[in-house]
Formats: C-alpha cells, structure tokens, sequence
C-alpha cells in the first residue's frame, strides 16, 4: 500500500488522445470512473491534471459527485499563456473538479512560471487560506529546476525520470532539491510508451534511440520482467522521489500497473539502468515530438 501511495495517476488520457502509443481513443466516462475507483481503492490518492488536457477536470469533477468518499487529492496546472487572472482560474479549477482545496497549483512551464513571479503574493494568499495547498512548477532541464529550488514560495518541482531520463541525468539535482525542502513528482515514467514500442518501429524518436530501446528490451527479456513492471518500480524505488506520474488507457492497464508495483528491482539491474546515457537529451522532451 504505501508503495502504491506512490503513484499519482495522470489524466491527460481521460480527456486528450494522448500517448504515441494510444492507437484508441480516449475512454468513455464510465471506463473512467471505473479506474478511477480502483485506483482510489487500492491505494492512490493522488491525480494530476491541467486546464489544457481537453475536459479532464470536468471528468475528475463528475466523478467526485458521484462518489463522494473517493476525494482524490487533485494537482492541477496553469496552462502555458494564461488567460484572464490567477486567482479566477483558481475559484473555476475548484468548482470543476469539486474539491475544497487544490492538493497542488503548478505552473505548466518554466517560462510561465518567470513571467508569473509578480503573482506569487496572490497565490499565497490562497495557500494561507487552505484553498492550494502546494505550489509548483513543471520543469524540463536541471538549469530550470536549479532554479525553481531557490524560489521559497515554490513547495513542487515535477520533472521528468524514467529509464532513458534516469539518476545518471537527474539524481543530483533531485536529492539537491530534496535537501531544499521541496516535494518531487517525476513524470514520463514509460515516456509516453515509448518504450513499449516494437523495434522495427522507425518512426523519428525510436530510430536515433534503437540501441537504447534494444538495451532495455534485451534486460527485461533475461530478467523475464515486464519493462513496465522495470519502468515503474525504478522510479518508485528512488527514495527522493514522492511522487511518480503514470498514465494509463484502460482498467487493464491500471490492473498491471497496481500488480507490478511494489517489484523490488535488484541493485545491479538499477546500476544497468543508471549506466544508459542519451547523449541527445532533447529526444526525451516528449514536448518536441509533435510539430
């Protein structure tokens, strides 16, 4: 339990097609109040979403009066330009997702977050009135997140972690943010599926990071563990870590993820994985993948 405690489920999937491996559309609202409510009542407790991901807070909303004892707490995110004042986006975030108080407000990019810094009074004042509880900011490198760290008012700082984005990138800058007081929440923990993706696939992030994806594909196939299952518990094993993203699709794979958690990797499967180096870290800014 305290390993699923974890996981914060993503929700992105519940109101965009998402993914470059989600050949379905996304899921209707009755598959996902059901994930929705195996998730709760095994463990999760925490959601994250954002204003831009299509009507995915009205889906957490509708949920949330439908089952009034399943209150997720729910992260949200300011969208990239923000339209009209702060603290109206933050009565409106309230009102559609049902809840008294935003677990966490974080600003969906660096730049937002620098052009945002004469709003940090405002917002806490909001923070002081229980209605967010926690600030953050959606950070892509290190230099940005070396940053963020040194900003009081900021409690969170989500970054990305996974197998290709792992502790030989960002273990630094994670335990040195940690040692800041701030609270860590990793995503792209299966990069968006990329890792699940055939080898023969040549589409144009697969091809320049074969001899990667071949690597991970030949360590999950001589440990005869899935790689979600190594994925997922790599980055739930970091201890500085408090919070890993996963997005999933359907009930199954929120079956499989639930299942797979708790996995105890051994250390010197972790030391082949901190041993893999993308020398071109921009392919793993899932950002710049769609033109």
């Amino acid at each position: 339990m305290e390993t699923i405690s974890k996981i914060m489920l993503g929700t992105a999937q519940f109101g965009l097609d998402y993914g470059i491996n989600n050949t379905s559309s996304k899921p209707d609202r009755e598959a996902v109040n059901e994930m929705l409510v195996k998730a709760y009542d095994c463990g999760v407790r925490s959601l994250d979403t954002a204003e831009v991901y299509g009507n995915a807070h009205e889906v957490i909303g509708e949920f949330h009066k439908q089952y009034p004892s399943r209150v997720f707490n729910v992260i949200t995110k300011l969208p990239l330009n923000i339209d009209g004042s702060i603290d109206a986006k933050i009565e409106k975030y309230l009102s559609e997702l049902n809840v008294p108080q935003l677990e966490g407000l974080l600003f969906h990019s660096y730049q937002t977050y620098k052009e945002s810094i004469g709003s940090m009074e405002l917002i806490d004042t909001y923070k002081r009135s229980g209605k967010v509880k926690y600030l953050g900011v959606s950070v892509y490198t290190n230099e940005q997140a070396e940053d963020v760290m040194e900003d009081n008012y900021i409690d969170i700082i989500q970054l990305p972690f996974n197998l290709f984005d792992n502790s030989n990138l960002r273990g630094e800058v994670i335990k040195k943010a940690k040692n800041k007081g701030k609270i860590i929440h990793t995503r792209s923990t299966f990069l968006q599926g990329l890792f699940f993706t055939s080898l023969q696939n040549k589409n144009k992030i697969s091809l320049p990071l074969a001899d990667e994806l071949n690597y991970i594909h030949k360590l999950s196939k001589l440990l005869d563990i899935s790689l979600a299952k190594i994925s997922l518990n790599y980055c739930l094993q970091e201890p500085h870590i408090d919070n890993v993203l996963i997005g999933v699709d359907n009930l199954d794979q929120l079956n499989q993820n639930l299942e797979s958690a708790g996995y105890s990797l051994p250390g010197e499967v972790i030391d082949k994985i901190n041993a893999i180096y993308i020398k071109n870290i921009e392919l793993l800014n899932a950002s710049l993948w769609h033109p």
